[in-house]
């Protein structure tokens, strides 16, 4: 495996659930700290979403390896964030034998 190039910094970003003032929650999010990562992105598809159709592409975006339980290390439901671009991660595994490496699988969905 060659060496990714983490060149880019992503928020890491972890769902909160806050009370609305109605009875409910609203989810807010919660920064977990600044990641170097190198994002590629895969083939696009059109998906149907409320309100019309969106693009919808894939992501591998690969960030040093954190240890299990620790704050840093990416997980499903999270999110990374750069300026207005969001990734939602929808898995995480090992990049390497030696577990240097995360991939996240993500995914950016961008209205037309």
């Amino acid at each position: 495996m060659r060496a990714p190039r983490l060149t880019r910094a992503l928020l890491l970003e972890a769902p909160r659930d806050t009370p609305d003032g109605a009875g409910g929650t609203a989810t807010g999010w919660t920064p977990r700290g600044t990641l170097w990562a190198e994002v590629v992105a895969g083939t696009g598809r059109e998906v149907a979403a409320t309100g019309g159709a969106v693009a919808a592409t894939p992501y591998r975006i690969t960030v040093r390896a954190a240890p299990p339980g620790c704050e840093a290390r990416p997980r499903p439901g999270q999110r990374f964030r750069e300026e207005a671009r969001v990734w939602r991660i929808r898995a995480v595994a090992e990049a390497d034998p030696a577990g240097r490496y995360l991939t996240c699988f993500a995914e950016e969905e961008v209205a037309p």
